[in-house]
């Protein structure tokens, strides 16, 4: 083993000591005893790495004539949480490295409670400290994590600091390049969460893959040992107690009856309530079933075409991290105008309220962890850390009926050690879930001159239950033929999603439309119909999804004047105007609205 190899695993093998203090998130947190600690922050840019050398994190003052300390959290930079620091300071738009956020809060202390620190994502990686202790650490931009604080925390006033790192690394997930902002900060909701000491740490309630009237329910209680657990459904006059075991897990089956399922555009959900000796959660609940039979997809035993469109947790016009049920309102009714059935929310797990908001809007979602490109394959510890972000996605939202689709990468080329890797996270998601349909998307299809085909060749796509494809005919792929004359033959016994195409366009910019360095609308234009020429040739076809809703930051586009820092393939532009595409891809999923 070389000594770069000896180095990445000592590495792992200690990140992996420092993230044994964070905790799997309990299920629905919102529907729990919570308080917000978001509001402004006191801030300190560590630019060289040295605030853990200097114990920044105790938050220390003089204490005597003598004494001094080289930082103060007070009287200094102030940021908003949730939010990132790239779009609160011109002097941070483009800081990859490490931020110290720190905040005084009160908390009241009791001996019948338990009390947890909750943070909905920090984007890449962190470490927590509270009153001076290091309590947890944490990597992964996008997917939420806790720690236990209840015998840390002091009656009254508390000192919480937390380490935030977005440093691009080769064992990231995503690594060193990729086609989006790299926003660091703290981007979701921190929140101090309060339960008894024994408490509903998890649930799963669904709908049988096969009977309408068979609903399966798993309860989890905090600790291990046979009680009993109550779970209620008023609507449909359900309530029954199951036992859980040895482990603290109880399970049932619940027949019901005049049941009405959750569809897209129809969206029907019902009141759950568990209770437990201590604790009662309740929440909002869809049932569906989501299956495959040939090459087409069924919700509820019906076909679907799927109307997708993509967009990055992004507000444009704010050029920063979307992270409130304001912002989720505006992607969401953007997407929704556009004539959606189905948003695949690219290229990560996106924040709750945009995942419960769709719901409640009747959208179906496909969601995704960052194996994007560029991902070490062969290394254990980014297998590992791939399992984890898998992992914490599912148990999020795994009770969210309108999830139908976990995608486990993104772009990837085939090889031993991407199978493996790919088929252990299948593998693992599964174990969790099989109530959904496993997904990826490839780039791979190419036009065969001799038959005069697009075909494929990547095995591993048995091993899915949909197959996705990006490709760019008229943008990165020239037409080898015209697009009525083309002929696919893609996995043609599974169904098929074209799950990115498109090309660039400048809003407000004219040009020729057969001439790609326009980057006109009218060259945007002509490509998305040639793009639906060709979806109409595609016999397995059950779902296109554009790239993409907005035009998005991003440091790959260099174009001064066409880009500049933008990836400009939206159908809206970063102020949110319609593009001429815009109104093309809004008339073809008019008339595939009441096609199956």
């Amino acid at each position: 083993m070389g000594m770069k190899k000896i180095f990445f695993s000592l590495f792992f093998i200690t990140f992996s000591i420092c993230l044994g203090a964070s905790e799997q998130a309990m299920i629905n947190v919102y529907g729990r005893d919570f308080h917000l600690l978001n509001g402004k922050w006191n801030v300190i840019v560590d630019l060289y790495d040295q605030g853990r050398r200097m114990e920044v994190y105790k938050n220390r003052v003089p204490q005597t004539k003598e004494e001094f300390y080289e930082y103060s959290f007070e009287n200094g930079i102030r940021l908003n949480v949730p939010g990132d620091w790239n779009s609160q300071s011109s002097e941070l738009k483009y800081y990859e490295g490490t931020v110290w956020y720190g905040r005084h809060f009160v908390a009241n202390l009791s001996p019948d409670k338990r009390q947890f620190l909750y943070f909905g994502a920090v984007s890449y990686r962190c470490r927590v400290y509270l009153n001076g202790k290091e309590v947890a650490s944490h990597e992964g931009g996008f997917t939420p994590f806790q720690v236990e604080v209840t015998d840390v925390l002091l009656e009254g006033d508390n000192f919480l600091v937390v380490e935030v790192n977005n440093t691009r690394s080769v064992d990231a997930i995503p690594a060193m390049a990729f086609d989006w902002w790299n926003y660091g900060g703290i981007t979701r909701d921190v929140m101090l969460v309060t339960t008894p000491r024994l408490f509903i740490r998890d649930y799963f309630v669904r709908l049988d893959s096969v009977q309408k009237d068979l609903i399966h329910a798993t309860v989890t209680l905090s600790a291990k040992g046979v009680r009993d657990v109550r779970i209620e459904i008023p609507e449909l006059n359900i309530e029954r107690t199951l036992q859980t075991n040895e482990e603290g897990v109880g399970r049932a089956s619940l027949k019901v009856r005049k049941l009405e399922l959750w569809e897209p555009e129809k969206a029907r959900l019902y009141k759950v309530v568990i209770t437990s000796e201590e604790n009662k959660i309740e929440e909002e609940i869809g049932f569906r079933q989501i299956t495959v039979n040939g090459t087409s997809i069924l919700v509820n035993g019906n076909p679907v075409f799927m109307r997708s469109v993509s967009f990055h947790e992004e507000i444009p016009q704010r050029m920063g991290r979307a992270f409130s049920e304001a912002d989720a309102s505006m992607l969401l009714n953007e997407a929704k105008a556009l004539g959606v059935n189905m948003i695949r929310l690219a290229h990560y797990p996106q924040n709750e309220y945009i995942v419960r908001m769709a719901e409640k809007m009747g959208i179906i979602l496909w969601q995704e962890i960052p194996i994007w490109q560029g991902i070490d394959f062969e290394d254990r510890g980014t297998l590992d850390k791939a399992r984890t972000m898998l992992r914490e996605m599912i148990n999020r939202d795994k009770n969210r009926c309108a999830v139908c689709f976990w995608g486990v990468a993104n772009e990837t080329k085939p090889s031993d050690a991407r199978n493996a890797f790919l088929l252990s996270l299948l593998k693992m998601g599964r174990s969790m879930d099989c109530s959904r349909l496993y997904v990826a998307a490839f780039d791979l299809v190419y036009f065969n001159k001799n038959t005069r085909h697009f075909e494929m060749d990547d095995p591993f796509t048995a091993n899915l239950d949909v197959v996705a494809v990006n490709k760019y005919m008229g943008w990165y792929h020239p037409w080898p033929l015209s697009p009525e004359e083309a002929v696919w033959d893609v996995v043609p016994d599974k169904p098929l999603i074209i799950s990115e195409f498109g090309g660039e366009a400048l809003y407000g910019q004219h040009g020729d439309e057969e001439v790609a360095s326009s980057w006109s609308e009218e060259y945007q234009a002509k490509l998305y119909k040639d793009n639906i020429e060709m979806f109409n040739h595609i016999p397995n076809l059950c779902g296109v999804s554009p790239w993409i809703l907005f035009d998005f930051r991003s440091p790959f586009r260099f174009h001064p004047t066409n880009q500049s820092g933008w990836n400009r393939k939206g159908l809206l532009s970063d102020q949110g105007l319609r593009k001429k595409a815009w109104y093309i891809m809004h008339d073809y999923y008019q008339k595939k609205k009441y096609i199956k």
